[in-house]
């Protein structure tokens, strides 16, 4: 069950019919009539009875509904989305669930993302209801009209929205209207006509007008309802009707105007001074009025109210149990202008002290957010302050991020020194706002006023606060701008890419090998990372549970970058612990996932399967980048199990979420992961297709720390072509230990193979790196059998089956071709392991049969000369031009374009073209 916390329920309610109301038969018949449309849109000024329509409407309707009551903080896209969901709530608890959950996520994904599971979560819910958002005109942020319009396009054909509002909304409303997809009434619409006129002065107002007055009135107000009720009030207290009718004024602003000196100043001196001081308040109840008013010796409150509903003096009930009201938009405008007035004329009250009491009563009854907004429109920095701080849970963490920026910002430098707490709190929202780089600054001026204050419990918390928000700025710059040293990496290998390798690409790599920092850069993040989360778990209070569970599964995931898996392990447990008391599924998922990397690490594959499988389940249909990892872990189980049809299955949904949650990084990793699984069935060239475009989506998204990924693979694609110095080279260029080891092995030289290898494998053995450990060790056999050393290859291969027996590897050793047919063949004999060989071998002989008509096929790199002539054809120019422009013979420049299309495997021009470009040979 999802729980909303510091949301003001009476936003929710649909207002109820009063006693005596006008049924708007024909308005109501047309509003039914549009349920098959998106939308339905009322536009009205303030007083043509939108609300009242819509409550009306909804009472007698068959479908359920959800109210949203908006007002200026909606504004916020996170608070507008939080309350949307509250109300769809009341629809159903299960409506938004996977939508809600993803509100919770450390890793919040996209709008977009939620936007779309809350999508799919309407689509579930296959009744039919109506959502309405009512006072739509107070929203002018752009980004909350985006998502009224996503929601509008993409709504299931059960769901119907409806928009009150004074003005016509910044939506592109003439798509809607083209598609005859909207509803509309307005003004001509609204306004009562005589027949509705006279109802409403006689049954409702309880006035007696003659038929000329009443028609008098409906021509001056234009049947603007507001305005016929400002009419009846003033009516009560004029003896002679219609003479007044006839001196009563159209024109809106100055009926207000007149309804403040005709209806307040005829109210009792106590009534008046509840109308004023009231009128702060955008919802009230008795309790909260008695607050401001302070005075016992006056009528309660709750009759106060009562009085007002029955006199139709411009109030409106928000709640069915007739407790909580509020004031016609306008009557309340203008009580609160003419409030200040009151107040310096009778000098018993201070606007901000009202404020203040308000403060007082919303905080003695739960609710945080209204007290402290009253708080700070009282000029309270003191109690802001205390509220803003939460008792433990500060606001900002509540979900209320924009008001305690807004009020943060408004703030001195001396009095945010006074309140280093305030300075921890900015901070910690920047963050939340999605402003990293704002935020050190706050942080600094925090440590350096809390340097004066005595050590308490409380300061304590704080400073594992300012830890908890500098791990995560650290673990975002992880993934930030890459490095100088990078670019220059990029742009040699583009340099050298198409060029010979000689004796002086060494020279070059070691030039740039120490000046690229891009792995030491991440490094440095990384221990960033571990350090602050550290400090942040030794600092923070220990039922500050949603900022420790932050703090601890940034340190497992730290940890786990770092190669310190079993404190990362020690850290995912937590988090799970943690979550289990919070509730948190998202967290759950996050730590589940990261369990099962550390399984899949330790070579524990079907534990790994498992967690992975878990997670997804949990998930459900939630576009979360930890699903999207728990995808890719299925894939290389499934690779490694051999099983490449469900590996490819789980590659693609990968690639589907990770464009939900538009993450770059994992969407580089689906390409490549998509490029060896073409290796493994030999199609080289689509394998290269994708490394080269892979590639050049890296460089445009500046990933660049993923280049070493793709090397990888291409230097087994170039191994496989016979291009043993341009593998070498990468191999080089990007540290790649095992990859050097396998252009040593293809050149034949295995002392020097050797010689790579040993030193990774010690380390691997030193680190506990299970995983990087088997990869060796088979290597480090089928090297040995090329070294001439069989027994002892033997006995290195019999070390791994035992290593990788128990998670049912298979691919790790197919992928070794024919020298792992005979090293296994003989490992048979030794008696060991004897039906896992026997199943090795058994896929060996099936993939070298599936195989058998797909040789793999060697395309011979072109010369220098020949490289020149394919990049005049691909300018476009004919063979003569190219002649002209290498100063060569005809027959010399044909020659050259059949080696080139011979050597390619071409017919056409343009084919060659294409093939090179795939291949990287040419942009």
């Amino acid at each position: 069950m999802i729980i909303f916390t510091s949301i003001i329920s009476t936003k929710l309610n649909i207002p109820p019919t009063q006693p005596k109301i006008i049924f708007r038969t024909q308005l109501i018949a047309r509003l039914n009539e549009g349920l098959y449309r998106k939308l339905t849109l009322i536009s009205a000024s303030a007083g043509y009875g939108k609300t009242t329509l819509a409550s009306q409407w909804l009472s007698g309707c068959d479908r359920r509904s959800a109210w949203l009551s908006l007002d200026e903080g909606d504004n916020d896209p996170n608070r507008f989305i939080t309350y949307l969901f509250a109300a769809l709530h009341t629809i159903s608890e299960n409506l938004v669930r996977d939508a809600s959950i993803l509100l919770q996520s450390p890793q919040r994904p996209p709008i977009e993302s939620i936007l779309a599971t809350l999508i799919n979560d309407l689509v579930k819910f296959s009744e039919p209801f109506i959502i309405v958002l009512d006072d739509y005109h107070l929203i002018d942020a752009t980004s909350v009209h985006e998502t009224v319009a996503f929601l509008l396009e993409h709504l299931p054909p059960h769901v119907h929205i409806v928009l009150l509002t004074r003005r016509e909304p910044d939506l592109v409303l003439s798509r809607y209207r083209v598609r005859n997809q909207v509803t509309e009434l307005g003004v001509a619409d609204l306004k009562f006509n005589y027949a509705e006129t006279a109802a409403f002065l006689h049954d409702v107002m309880d006035v007696k007008l003659t038929v000329e007055a009443v028609s008098s009135l409906e021509t001056r107000t234009e049947g603007w309802v507001a305005g016929l009720q400002i009419a009846a009030v003033s009516l009560h207290g004029h003896p002679e009707a219609d003479a007044f009718v006839k001196s009563f004024s159209g024109n809106q602003r100055l009926l207000m105007d007149y309804l403040i000196e005709e209806v307040l100043h005829n109210q009792s001196e106590a009534l008046q001074q509840f109308l004023l001081y009231t009128s702060i308040l955008d919802r009230f109840c008795g309790p909260l009025c008695d607050a401001l008013l302070l005075d016992a010796s006056t009528i309660p409150s709750d009759q106060v109210l009562a009085s007002l509903e029955r006199a139709n003096l411009f109030i409106v009930p928000l709640d069915r149990e007739q407790r909580w009201y509020r004031y016609h938009h306008l009557f309340a405008e203008l009580l609160r202008q003419r409030l200040q007035k009151y107040i310096s004329a009778s000098k018993l009250v201070s606007v901000d002290q009202l404020h203040q009491r308000a403060s007082v009563w919303y905080e003695n009854n739960g609710l945080t957010l209204e007290a402290f907004r009253h708080a700070v429109a009282a000029n309270n920095i003191e109690s802001a302050a205390r509220l803003v701080e939460g008792g433990g849970m500060p606001l900002h963490l509540q979900g209320e991020v924009a008001p305690v920026l807004n009020w943060l910002e408004t703030l001195s430098k001396a009095e945010l020194d006074a309140k280093p707490a305030l300075w921890v709190i900015y901070g910690s929202a920047l963050l939340m706002a999605g402003k990293p780089t704002e935020i050190e600054p706050k942080l600094l001026a925090a440590e350096a006023a809390m340097q004066h204050l005595q050590a308490d419990a409380k300061g304590s918390d704080y400073i594992g606060l300012i830890a908890a928000t500098r791990a995560a700025i650290a673990a975002i710059a992880i993934g930030g701008q890459p490095s100088v040293a990078e670019h220059k990496l990029q742009t040699a290998e583009d340099a050298l890419q198409l060029s010979e390798v000689g004796d002086k690409t060494n020279d070059l790599v070691g030039q740039i090998l120490p000046r690229h920092a891009g792995t030491a850069l991440d490094l440095q993040q990384v221990d960033n990372v571990i350090a602050q989360s550290r400090r942040a778990l030794e600092y923070l209070n220990p039922q500050s549970l949603p900022v420790r569970i932050t703090a601890l599964w940034l340190l497992g995931v730290a940890c786990q970058l770092r190669g310190d898996r079993a404190e990362a392990r020690e850290a995912y447990t937590e988090v799970l612990s943690i979550s289990r008391k919070l509730g948190s599924n998202v967290i759950s998922i996050m730590a589940i996932v990261g369990q099962g990397n550390l399984f899949e690490g330790d070579n524990r594959l079907f534990e790994a399967e498992e967690r992975y499988r878990s997670a997804l389940y949990l998930s459900g249909d939630l576009p979360l980048a930890a699903v999207c990892e728990a995808h890719m872990g299925l894939a290389r189980i499934c690779y490694e199990w051999n099983d490449l049809q469900n590996a490819l299955q789980h590659v693609q949904k990968c690639s589907q979420m990770a464009r939900q949650v538009n993450s770059k990084d994992m969407l580089v990793t689906c390409e490549i992961y998509l490029a060896r699984l073409k290796l493994a069935q030999l199609d080289w060239v689509n394998a290269a297709v994708i490394l080269a475009d892979t590639k050049q989506y890296v460089s445009e998204n500046s990933l660049l720390n993923r280049l070493p990924d793709i090397a990888e693979l291409q230097v087994l694609a170039k191994l496989c072509l016979g291009e043993l110095k341009e593998a070498k080279y990468l191999a080089e260029i990007h540290q790649l230990p095992l990859s050097l080891t396998r252009v040593h092995l293809a050149n034949g030289h295995t002392a020097s193979a050797l010689s790579e290898l040993i030193p990774f494998r010690e380390q691997a053995e030193v680190k506990g790196w299970q995983d990087e450990l088997l990869k060796a060790m088979v290597l480090h056999a089928v090297v040995m059998h090329a070294h001439g050393e069989e027994e002892q290859a033997v006995q290195l291969l019999l070390k791994a089956l035992e290593l990788a027996e128990p998670g049912g590897f298979m691919r790790i050793f197919i992928g070794e071709g024919q020298t792992i047919v005979l090293l296994l063949s003989a490992a048979a004999a030794h008696g060991r392991w004897t039906d896992y060989i026997q199943k090795l071998l058994a896929a060996c002989e099936a993939e070298s049969n599936r195989n058998s008509d797909k040789p793999i096929v060697q395309i011979e790199p072109l010369t220098q000369r020949e490289l020149e002539v394919l990049k005049l054809i691909t300018e476009g120019l004919s063979n003569r031009q190219i002649g002209e422009r290498l100063f060569l013979a005809l027959d010399t420049v044909k020659g050259h374009n059949r080696r080139i299309f011979e050597k390619l495997q071409v017919q056409r021009r343009t084919e060659a073209i294409a093939l090179a470009r795939k291949l990287g040979w040419i942009e």
